[in-house]
């Protein structure tokens, strides 16, 4: 199993360059199974989720052709695919129920299994299951999977969702897409990966329109030939961000327009950061001196996204003062935490709340990652801290981050992956 090896502490300078959404690229995936006409997508991040999306499309019949470089794929569907999503492709993944609603609603019938993922919260399926059955879907849960069928095509009806949902949301709109009649989605999320789905849909002939959180899609009988350009990554543009600040950097981020951000850039000029951008160019200079953040609250966007809560947890502990951390998203998220101690950093956890006495030295430990951000976490973590640490099971970080130790390498971290 591999690990990184890091020799802190370290300064970020330079340039780097954002890749491909992989929370965009999966739900634009899972919705190339409504087409019958080849479909080209761009800007794809070469990570292991990605990987898995592809192969669980391969498994359903889908013809996938990746690129050398594995950035750009072309897709072709048979007229029938398979309708069985087995649990030795989705079990790593949470994206992988979002083959469920396209499946139905191309094909009227689909076995599919539960998903997994990271251990950060429950993340029930029910939100998804229970609209997805007010546009004619049935289902029983057995053995593991979902066993679902509707009478010919779904039906477009007003769906109301209890809570805001991202993955519910993009099911949703996948689901209608080719269902008779008009969809009405009301207290949508609003992420900007789920607008690109979107974009990616409206570009091949969909038609879906935006009114706040409310999305209106009225169902066409088949979707066109497309070529479309993934959005680039939010999460791990923050990420580089907030490395920027935390290490009294000066980086130039290519690719990512700023404005999709904007929480998260203006709490780091509450820190102290020095933030400029132009064009698709944020440019970051660090604080000699980090301030605290009195309450951090994570947030549906536009607010602050959980995906970024661990590492701002690394961003507070060597702020000076005191700062407290709400998760409000997944009830299991501060699994970073003990990790982060292990350092030398001082946090109480009480329930979704996370009290940080910042300003403290943080020394080079062995640690353990637990899940895709706070992989990344302990990784910013030990970029500042004095001495070597060793941080095991980076494969969490793979499935979202790409060559991360490659880019971190060319801004001046002291990173090595080995082999144990």
């Amino acid at each position: 199993m591999q690990k990184f090896l890091i020799n802190g502490p370290c300064r970020v300078r330079g340039k780097v360059s954002i890749s491909g959404s992989k929370n965009a690229s999966l739900p634009i995936l899972a919705s190339t199974l409504l087409f019958n006409k080849p479909i080209i997508l761009k800007n794809l991040p070469r990570v292991r989720d990605i990987m898995t999306m592809l192969n669980l499309l391969k498994s359903l019949g889908s013809n996938v052709v990746l690129s050398k470089d594995r950035k750009t794929v072309k897709i072709y569907n048979k007229k029938k695919l398979k309708t069985f999503a087995s649990y030795s492709l989705v079990k790593t993944m949470r994206g992988s129920i979002l083959v469920l609603g396209a499946l139905v609603a191309k094909f009227h019938k689909s076995k599919t299994s539960l998903p997994g993922g990271c251990l950060i919260g429950a993340r029930p399926v029910n939100f998804h299951l229970s609209a997805l059955k007010k546009l004619g879907m049935n289902y029983e849960i057995k053995d593991g999977y979902i066993i679902a069928k509707s009478e010919g095509p779904l039906l477009g009806k007003l769906i109301k969702f209890p809570k805001i949902s991202v993955g519910a949301t993009e099911n949703l709109i996948i689901a209608a897409c080719l269902a008779k009649g008009k969809t009405i989605l009301k207290n949508c999320a609003i992420e900007p990966e789920i607008k690109d789905l979107t974009n990616f849909l409206n570009s091949a002939g969909a038609n879906i329109q935006w009114n706040g959180r409310i999305c209106t899609i009225k169902g066409v009988k088949s979707l066109n030939q497309t070529k479309y350009s993934v959005m680039s990554d939010r999460i791990e543009a923050g990420t580089f961000c907030v490395a920027a600040a935390l290490t009294k950097g000066n980086l130039e981020i290519k690719n990512l327009n700023a404005s999709i951000i904007k929480s998260e850039l203006d709490l780091l000029k509450k820190v102290g950061a020095k933030i400029s951008f132009y064009k698709d160019r944020i440019f970051v200079k660090g604080p000699k001196k980090i301030k605290s953040i009195k309450i951090i609250n994570t947030k549906e966007y536009p607010g602050i996204p959980t995906d970024l809560q661990a590492q701002l947890m690394v961003l507070m502990c060597k702020a000076n003062g005191k700062s407290l951390i709400t998760e409000n998203i997944f009830e299991n998220r501060f699994m970073h935490v003990a990790e982060l101690q292990r350092l030398g950093a001082k946090i109480n956890v009480k329930n979704n709340k996370a009290i940080i006495e910042g300003g403290n030295n943080l020394k080079g430990a062995e640690l353990m990652s637990s899940d895709l951000r706070a992989s990344v976490a302990l990784v910013l973590a030990a970029i500042v801290s004095d001495g070597r640490s060793i941080i095991n099971r980076i494969y969490h970080l793979d499935r979202g981050y790409e060559k991360i130790e490659n880019k971190l390498i060319k801004i001046g971290v002291k990173i090595k992956r080995v082999n144990k």
